[in-house]
């Protein structure tokens, strides 16, 4: 079933998220870059499954990225890489920066298409994260 862009059934403003934080949601685990990373992650995660609101796909610094140590003035310092992720889950689900789904949809998309489908490797397996979502 394709996912359903721009969907009617939310109202509030879409939350801006990274294409490749679809994968990085269902793995973690309470380790991250510093406590302040830990406990927003966290935060956003519960948010997300929650209340399932639109998401709006952005190359940009997003709302797991608020409280990142990487994140400078609203820049990435690791633009290039998480960037070759972002692409890849793009491409492999079919969609554009820009893009906005409901939570439930985008979700569903990435186990079906990336992580059930074996491709979790070639998307991000340089990822200093990845012993605990390759497992």
């Amino acid at each position: 079933m394709p996912i359903q862009k721009d969907s009617p059934h939310k109202t509030a403003e879409p939350l801006p998220l990274r294409p490749h934080h679809l994968l990085c949601t269902e793995f973690f685990k309470g380790y991250g870059y510093s406590d302040g990373f830990s406990a927003n992650m966290s935060e956003v995660i519960s948010m997300l499954n929650a209340g399932d609101p639109a998401v709006t796909l952005t190359a940009g610094t997003d709302i797991i990225c608020r409280k990142c140590p990487h994140n400078s003035g609203g820049r990435c310092d690791s633009c290039e890489k998480v960037g070759g992720y972002d692409l890849a889950v793009l491409e492999l689900l079919w969609l554009c920066e820009g893009d906005t789904a409901l939570w439930s949809e985008l979700k569903k998309a990435a186990r079906e298409k990336i992580i059930s489908a074996g491709k979790l490797l070639s998307v991000c397996g340089d990822c200093q994260w990845f012993y605990i979502c390759g497992k």
